[in-house]
């Protein structure tokens, strides 16, 4: 028996979506004294600053990584510019030495 693709789509849409966990991260409306509440609170939010300082190093020094590359990309550039141009000097030097008459060998 063949399922049509319309049933398939419907049947997907109702099933539940899964819930992402944080790991570090803790369910903190479970508690029932408002201390305890609180504190779990303040846990979770050092622990969510702590990793956004985190990315915030990664993403910093991804960044200056991706500079040096760059710089040394653009070096050589530079330097394959200059070579071409040396070739290119040297091309013309040698096809202005030859004689329109004489063939080559």
């Amino acid at each position: 028996m063949k399922i049509p693709a319309t049933m398939l789509l419907l049947g997907l849409s109702v099933l539940p979506a899964a819930a992402q966990d944080i790991r570090g991260l803790e369910m903190c409306m479970a508690e029932k004294q408002m201390e305890r509440r609180t504190g779990c609170l303040q846990a979770n939010t050092q622990f969510l600053q702590q990793e956004v300082i985190r990315l915030k190093r990664d993403t910093e020094s991804k960044l200056v990584a991706a500079g040096r590359d760059l710089a040394t990309a653009k070096a050589e550039v530079a330097a394959l510019k200059a070579t071409l141009a040396k070739l290119e000097a040297e091309m013309a030097r040698l096809s202005s030495k030859t004689e329109p008459g004489v063939k080559k060998r």
